[in-house]
């Protein structure tokens, strides 16, 4: 039997327990649910729902760990480890994370998702919005040869265009209705064959991730635009069978960047009618950031514009930050990286070289940056 001072003692904890519950509320509890994202009534930026006010996307890739792996990977067997990736982002000052999907994993067959993976982004929609992220969700990826199932390998352009569209499909079922979703992404950085037939779908290799794809191996008389739009078009209508209000977009290399000049071609007038805002993939050059900054001016196309790539990859961390302050009258958002560590951690890490010291001094300027990017302390 407990006595009569112990039982004292007792209702005492719990109702500091109480006070303390409802008074400080982490702030993820005291937030209200996100708000869906949607463009402005004149079409040039972002806003909240009802809102008026521009909103400024401010994220970072989270396209694979520090290992190498990507989301899909290890969020069925590792949800913890997710879930305090998603915190230390948040902690960086981020409000959108980008994931990367890949096909092969999502989809168990060319008309059918895996109900583990369906299942997971339910959940990750779950974990972002209890911090308050909005998701860029990228699809159809095929970064790791590993996980292409052979059926997808066997498909013709006709009936793998009818696979990708099937794969949005069932993404949108899952997605339909949620705020927390940014966009949806169809594809990293597709690109088009030339003039002769090419034999792979996938090209650029990088580190053992081939991050660009090809939409077409043969022209076949049809011109890059139109089997481009054709493909967008594919792709949105099985978006739009579901889900009518998410934002679609499609980042692309600038290559009036990369070859000087020229104009955009998934955000030419025909290619880009249905989709909602550019997003463009920008690693500015040591020494060239006016470069940069001029040919970035060609996305510019009436629509809100995202980098949703960018990294010291090719200039230092002090040009890095001169191209996103000169870029903001025109720019509504830049999506960096994170890769499943901390700056801390990148600092102590065994062995730690050059890699690790510009990684973990970028987050320590990005974050730095949320402030002067969302006007607001990050928490």
């Amino acid at each position: 039997m407990i006595d009569s001072g112990r039982r004292i003692t007792h209702a005492a904890n719990l109702l500091v327990a109480l006070i303390l519950t409802s008074t400080f509320a982490t702030p993820n509890q005291a937030q209200e649910s996100l708000q869906r994202l949607r463009v402005s009534d004149d079409g040039r930026t972002f806003v909240k729902g009802d809102a008026k006010k521009p909103f400024i996307t401010w994220g970072v890739n989270y396209d694979h760990d520090e290992s190498g792996r990507l989301l899909d990977e290890y969020w069925i067997d590792e949800w913890e480890k997710v879930v305090e990736d998603f915190e230390e982002i948040k902690q960086l000052g981020a409000n959108c994370v980008r994931i990367h999907l890949q096909h092969g994993l999502f989809m168990q067959s060319p008309d059918k998702a895996s109900s583990a993976q369906a299942k997971q982004l339910r959940r990750l929609l779950e974990l972002a919005d209890s911090k308050h992220l909005y998701l860029d969700i990228t699809g159809l990826a095929c970064y790791h040869k590993a996980n292409l199932p052979d059926w997808l390998d066997e498909l013709d352009e006709t009936e793998r265009w009818k696979a990708q569209a099937m794969f949005w499909s069932e993404v949108a079922k899952v997605c339909s209705g949620s705020p927390v979703v940014f966009c949806y992404d169809l594809m990293n950085e597709p690109i088009l064959p030339g003039k002769k037939p090419e034999s792979d779908w996938l090209a650029g290799e990088l580190g053992g991730k081939f991050f660009v794809q090809r939409l077409a191996l043969d022209r076949k008389g049809r011109s890059r635009e139109e089997i481009a739009e054709a493909w967008v078009n594919q792709m949105v209508d099985a978006i739009r069978e579901h889900d009518s209000d998410t934002m679609i977009t499609v980042g692309v290399i600038p290559w009036v960047f990369a070859f000087g000049g020229g104009k955009p071609l998934f955000y030419s007038p025909a290619v880009g009618k249905r989709l909602d805002f550019a997003s463009v993939h920008f690693y500015p050059e040591k020494g060239k950031i006016d470069h940069a900054l001029k040919s970035l001016q060609a996305y510019e196309v009436g629509k809100p514009l995202v980098v949703e790539e960018m990294f010291p990859l090719k200039s230092g961390i002090d040009e890095l930050t001169t191209f996103i302050l000169e870029s903001q009258s025109h720019v509504d958002g830049w999506i960096s990286f994170y890769w499943g560590a901390t700056a801390k951690q990148l600092r102590e890490k065994d062995g730690a070289g050059i890699a690790e010291a510009i990684t973990a001094n970028w987050l320590d300027a990005f974050h730095e940056l949320s402030v002067k990017i969302r006007g607001t302390p990050s928490r």
